[in-house]
């Protein structure tokens, strides 16, 4: 029986001409780019790697994918061409790899399995290129700068764009996962939760929408509302159950009722999301009983108190200090951002929000004006 990685092989293999011509006439780049004869041969040399690494994945292709990556961040660097130009190019290949591979005889699952393993390589790939990106461009810039602080907002603007230019790539696989199940919908209707699915990728990409718009640097006044915290939180809940299934944690809440506040709900999603989800990745390290509670409270001065509270490994004083600062983060391959996020939102919704942390608990605490 042919593997997984076969198939995959073999497809690449077959349609790697068709793919790389289709890609070709896509793209523009201006003619006056020094590197415009070398860029038709990028594709082609990544679709040449993308065979070898799944022919024997190992150091010798990792490095040669890696140092491919870095030619080309140093080529669009020095051609002053913004990194989301590259981004979109290597968008454009995703598309047409995934629409090549739709059109296959393959079932979904030898479909799926094939795509996560060139999502993964493609990943890699952009985070390598990017990374790298990012570090000649941190270089110049303090080349230039006659200040630390300055090199400072240099950076932020750089990485606030990045930031939006990983977001948007994500939307490429989830087209593919949403195309996959209106198949699975076309085909065999009688599979449950399929339409449960299809609504919470459509949330998923509405969420991509938001944080996309939060991260323009133009102020964006958000539509505000009034609703219920619990119930926006017990949807949050619902929302990650897999992601809790994953670590096998325990979800405690204490929610009290009828709680009403003003301001833009998604943003409130957002914020939850991203504390929760950040908890998570604390409680998948080494955890023996994974544990998250929630509650809220509401005081007589109108006042609501969110705790949220894990289990996890305690964060030290010195990161406590900074932890809601841009690119702060504990996570290897993390950006730093999406605490700093967090508080923007609820400070501009006159709240805070701090955090505590000690061998025990380690707790998030946001705190507003309730209706």
């Amino acid at each position: 029986m042919i593997s997984i990685k076969e198939s995959a092989i073999d497809f690449l293999i077959t349609n790697k001409n068709k793919i790389i011509n289709e890609w070709n006439e896509q793209i523009f780049y201006s003619p006056e780019d020094p590197f415009y004869d070398k860029i038709p041969l990028h594709f082609g040399q990544f679709i040449e790697l993308l065979i070898q690494s799944f022919m024997h994945k190992d150091a010798h292709t990792d490095d040669s994918v890696k140092q491919l990556a870095h030619i080309i961040a140093d080529e669009r660097l020095q051609a002053r061409t913004p990194i989301v130009d590259f981004i979109n190019h290597v968008s454009s290949g995703r598309s047409i790899l995934i629409h090549h591979l739709l059109l296959q005889n393959m079932s979904t699952v030898e479909s799926q399995s094939i795509l996560k393993l060139m999502n993964s390589c493609i990943d890699q790939f952009l985070f390598d290129s990017i990374s790298y990106y990012s570090k000649l461009q941190s270089e110049t810039v303090k080349d230039h700068c006659d200040t630390l602080s300055q090199t400072h907002k240099e950076r932020l603007t750089l990485l606030g764009k990045m930031t939006s230019s990983f977001v948007h790539e994500f939307r490429n696989p989830l087209t593919s996962i949403m195309g996959f199940v209106q198949l699975l919908q076309a085909e065999t209707p009688d599979i449950k939760y399929l339409d449960i699915i299809s609504t919470e990728l459509q949330q998923l990409n509405s969420r991509i929408t938001q944080f996309l718009d939060i991260s323009k640097k133009e102020t964006q006044e958000s539509e505000k509302n009034i609703f219920d915290i619990g119930h926006l939180i017990q949807e949050v809940i619902e929302f990650l159950y897999p992601s809790i299934l994953e670590v096998n944690a325990n979800i405690n809440t204490n929610l009290a009722n009828n709680i009403l506040i003003s301001g833009s709900k998604e943003e409130f999603r957002q914020v939850l999301l991203n504390i929760i989800l950040n908890a998570l990745d604390v409680l998948s390290i080494e955890n023996a009983n994974p544990m998250i509670d929630i509650s809220t409270t509401e005081e007589r001065s109108k006042q609501l108190t969110i705790n949220i509270s894990n289990n996890g490994q305690k964060i030290q004083e010195d990161m406590i200090r900074d932890i809601f600062k841009p690119f702060i983060t504990t996570k290897e391959r993390g950006t730093g951002l999406g605490l700093f996020v967090c508080k923007e939102i609820i400070e501009k919704n006159q709240g805070s929000l701090t955090c505590s942390s000690n061998d025990v608990l380690t707790t998030f605490t946001i705190r507003m004006p309730c209706v």
